[in-house]
């Protein structure tokens, strides 16, 4: 059974197929955490906990209750009554009191998973998971808790979420509603995290865990360039294949906080959800709140196995997209190649010439409306600049089509110019404080998407662009962060509630999106990787990475990512070089092969291109078509790290049934000294033979046990960027 209920022992067994989860309730009130990791028999989950210890539970030594609350094993720790570590829950009562004990009263297991209302979540079908709700009260407040684990049949992930609900007869307000708490045993961990900033997202950091707290969390209304809502735990000397992983990944795209804290004790507390610096919900009698989804992976084979049990996750229970399943259309996009200087003539030019070489969309992207022809006005302008488009949208759609190709187009639907007749005629729906300077980021403010009338504007903007012509595809971008916040509509005891109330509003808007046009392949960005998260993939199958699209910088970036989520999420282009970011000059083929390990499109003036990089774009247009199954479907195994060895990067992609492989392999800097480089490949069959073309017309046949334990030796390339793939296939 994946949920077992102990009545004797009163303890709870979580299965996954590979993995236990074990709670056990003490006192007959305490919610302890007993157990996570591999396998084991419920019978054994309670003699796991420190019940024998000192301090004793409270009906034994209730002079040391205090002791007991700071050193047990909690899995849904409060504020103010003796846990000094970081608490997952607090509450601040009418008069000003901060302190609540969460005390279990009863349980259900039922078949399926519970939608989390107005937020994006993991799903599965009454076959596919089972989910144990733990219900808890406040008997002073008669607040109660609902903690909820899902348990899935086929990988080994809990998801857990938190339900509050106010029974009393007063408003309360919650300060913290974290989504999930960990407390285990310190084995000398280290914590791993993503870290960056914009052109440079979720760069692999990993530090030792010492004494105290180690946070990751983003303020900025999003989850950001800067953090990214993703922590675990390692065990020293973790590999790609071997090590103890404990993982969490918060599926919510606004201001989180992650943290690893170790205590005097040797215990360690990993704490996730919603941050509470900018959060305080005004919570009224009999109304509920419902906190944002964490999802939580054990790996005992280290980052390779955490890697893959994320992606399977994620593509079998999060991604709804009817595109998840079918072939993406090859995209070219007008942004480096235009910027804003551009017109229906200059687009038609790009796509003839796109569609010549077999690419199959035409992206436009900003500048087509208002008066856009800088980034100084016109956003929440949405309406087509005819100066630039003779005809409108629809007679630029309809010779694109003609063509053969689809049309997507890019918005920014929740910010807006000050130099907008939006703004002119609305200068109340943007997030600002009276009296306040309003604080602009790239010459633009947010819209106050906590308010509905502001949503419903927005979304009838967007809905009427998309119903006037034939539009396949849109880029949803987000290009700066919250500030100076405040609403014209929340009273000031619920001015707490605005950031939580604004990702509330974009996920209303592109749910809204999705069910009215629900063909549309939509892309999320964020200026670039500022908001690429979980959350978001439950409504766009792909968003886009980073800014920089320079291949050499895009390997960190995309090994980073790729830590976490499928290939087939992360957008990556072709551009131009010298690189519009960076400057930097690459091979047109490592630039294709870097791009082709993820949604894999262009974003240059493929009408300046040269004979010879117009014949590799088709090429590289014939390896998309050929590997793109493999690539989407298959699972991943990184090999190298350019970021650790300073000199190349390689990660390899398998089938499924392990018949096929592609291996991807990029020298960053020549060596005179290294005349080749011998790699050991993964997830292959050791008793199967493969054959092995390096892409040079050189067939070899060897068996997978070879090819994992000896390795496949890659022959010395001259110059520095250069690339190839390797594909291999069963025989």
């Amino acid at each position: 059974m994946p949920i077992i209920y102990d009545k004797t022992r009163k303890v709870f067994a979580l299965n996954t197929p590979e993995t236990t989860y074990g709670i056990a309730i003490l006192d007959g009130i305490y919610v302890a955490h007993a157990y996570y990791g591999k396998t084991i028999p419920t019978e054994d989950i309670r003699c796991l906990l420190k019940e024998n210890e000192v301090p004793y539970t409270p009906s034994q030594n209730g002079r040391e209750k205090a002791a007991f609350l700071d050193a047990m094993w909690m899995e849904y720790p409060e504020s103010g009554m003796g846990d000094f570590r970081e608490s997952a829950f607090c509450l601040r009562t009418q008069k000003g009191h901060k302190a609540s004990e969460l005390f279990y009263e009863s349980f259900e297991i039922e078949q399926g998973k519970p939608e989390l209302d107005g937020m994006p979540s993991t799903w599965g079908k009454k076959e596919d998971c089972t989910t144990l709700k733990l219900f808890c009260r406040d008997a002073l407040t008669d607040v109660r808790v609902c903690l909820q684990y899902t348990v899935f049949e086929h990988v080994d992930v809990i998801a857990r979420s938190v339900v509050v609900e106010n029974h009393g007869k007063e408003p309360v307000y919650l300060e913290k509603v974290f989504s999930a708490c960990l407390d285990i045993e310190d084995r000398d961990f280290q914590v791993v995290s993503l870290m960056g900033a914009w052109a440079r997202e979720r760069y692999i950091q990993r530090l030792p865990l010492g004494y105290g707290r180690q946070c990751a969390a983003s303020f900025r209304g999003e989850s950001s360039h800067q953090e990214h809502p993703f922590m675990a735990l390692v065990t020293p000397k973790t590999t790609q294949d071997t090590g103890e992983v404990y993982a969490m990944n918060f599926v919510y795209s606004g201001n989180f906080m992650a943290q690893a804290e170790k205590d005097p004790f040797d215990s360690v507390r990993l704490v996730m959800g919603i941050h509470p610096g900018e959060f305080c919900w005004k919570l009224e009698p009999e109304e509920t709140f419902t906190a944002p989804e964490t999802v939580m992976v054990y790996s005992d084979k280290g980052f390779g196995k955490m890697t893959r049990t994320f992606h399977k996750l994620y593509r079998e229970h999060l991604i709804r997209s009817p595109y998840l399943n079918q072939k993406r259309p090859i995209l070219i996009n007008n942004w480096e190649a235009t910027y804003f200087d551009f017109d229906e003539k200059k687009l038609l030019e790009i796509a003839k010439e796109a569609s010549e070489l077999g690419i199959e969309m035409l992206v436009m992207d900003d500048g087509w409306f208002g008066r856009r022809n800088t980034d100084e006005s016109s956003l929440g302008d949405w309406q087509v600049n005819e100066n630039k488009l003779k005809g409108g949208l629809k007679n630029l759609t309809e010779q694109v089509n003609e063509m053969g190709m689809k049309f997507g187009i890019w918005f920014e639907p929740e910010m807006v110019s000050p130099d907008s007749d939006l703004y002119r005629a609305h200068p109340d729906w943007v997030l600002q404080i009276p009296g306040r300077e309003t604080t602009l980021s790239r010459a633009q403010c947010v819209l106050d998407l906590s308010r509905q009338e502001v949503v419903d504007a927005v979304y009838k903007m967007v809905a009427e662009i998309l119903k006037s012509a034939s539009i396949d595809y849109v880029k949803w971008d987000m290009n700066r962060p919250l500030a100076t916040l405040g609403s014209a509509c929340l009273p000031p005891d619920r001015m707490g509630e605005l950031s939580h109330r604004y990702v509330l509003g974009v996920y209303q808007l592109q749910e809204r999106l999705l069910c009215d046009f629900p063909d549309l392949l939509l892309e999320n960005c964020s200026s670039g990787g500022g908001r690429f998260d979980p959350g978001m993939l439950y409504y766009s199958p792909q968003i886009w990475c980073s800014d920089d699209t320079d291949a050499i910088e895009r390997l960190a970036v995309q090994e980073g990512t790729a830590l976490l989520y499928p290939l087939s999420c992360i957008g990556a282009h072709v551009s131009a070089c010298p690189n519009h970011v960076l400057g930097r000059v690459t091979p047109f083929e490592t630039r294709g092969h870097v791009a082709l390990a993820g949604t894999f499109g262009y974003e240059l003036d493929i009408t300046k291109l040269t004979r010879e990089e117009k014949e590799m774009v088709k090429e590289q247009v014939k390896q998309y078509h050929q590997y793109y199954s493999l690539i989407s479907e298959g699972e991943y195994y990184r090999l190298a790290s350019y970021q650790e060895n300073k000199q190349y990067d390689s990660w390899m992609v398998v089938s499924q049934d392990k018949k096929e492989a592609l291996l991807f392999y990029v020298q960053v800097l020549a060596s005179p000294q290294r005349k080749s480089i011998c790699l050991r490949l993964a997830g292959l069959e050791e008793k199967a033979f493969y054959e092995v073309n390096l892409i040079s017309g050189k067939e070899e046949i060897r068996s997978g046990a070879a090819l994992m334990y000896a390795g496949l030796r890659i022959p010395r390339m001259t110059g520095d960027f250069r690339s190839l793939l390797c594909h291999i296939c069963r025989k």
